[in-house]
């Protein structure tokens, strides 16, 4: 990301809260200038538009989202299921699911300027899974989606439980069907 003036790390900062826990729509330039101390004219100046405050918000939580993954995955072993664990650790702080899903429903236009790194989120987890289980990457991406949901959206409390599980019987080939 670009050196940027303490008004503009505001601006993000502030929009980066309110897009994730009231969603993009909800949330107006004059709300994030003023939760920033800023105005409005200098989210326009630092930004150009609404859009691409989204699309930066959500370039930066990727980026956040990756550094979290590979660091728990340094930490605690390169595993398909350590992802899951990393993926459970991310989302005791992040309750309303996944932003990228979320921001990819509000949106609703493939010419947004977000959408590409919503795809490239969603690339960039799959292709994780395939290189850490070749055989079961792309079922075990399916796994990590879904018990997004099933937690944030469903309450299920016990999804990462039964996707860990899951996540096993993939990766032993004796259990395969």
């Amino acid at each position: 990301m670009t050196r940027m003036t303490p008004a503009a790390l505001r601006l993000l900062d502030a929009a980066s809260d309110l897009f994730y826990t009231r969603g993009i729509h909800a949330v107006g330039v004059d709300l994030i200038a003023e939760v920033a101390g800023t105005t409005k004219k200098t989210l326009y100046d630092r930004f150009g538009s609404k859009d691409a405050l989204v699309a930066l918000y959500l370039q930066r939580r990727f980026e956040r989202w990756q550094a979290h993954v590979e660091t728990w995955l340094a930490e605690h072993g390169r595993g398909p299921v350590q992802v899951l664990d990393a993926l459970e650790s991310w989302l005791a702080d992040n309750t309303r699911g996944c932003a990228f899903v979320n921001a990819h429903a509000e949106l609703g236009r493939a010419d947004h300027p977000a959408v590409a790194v919503i795809r490239a989120e969603k690339d960039w987890v799959r292709e994780l899974y395939e290189r850490l289980a070749p055989d079961a990457g792309a079922a075990l991406h399916l796994l990590h989606e879904g018990v997004i949901v099933a937690t944030s959206v469903a309450g299920h409390a016990d999804a990462m439980r039964h996707a860990r599980a899951a996540a096993q019987r993939l990766l032993d080939p004796a259990q395969r069907v």
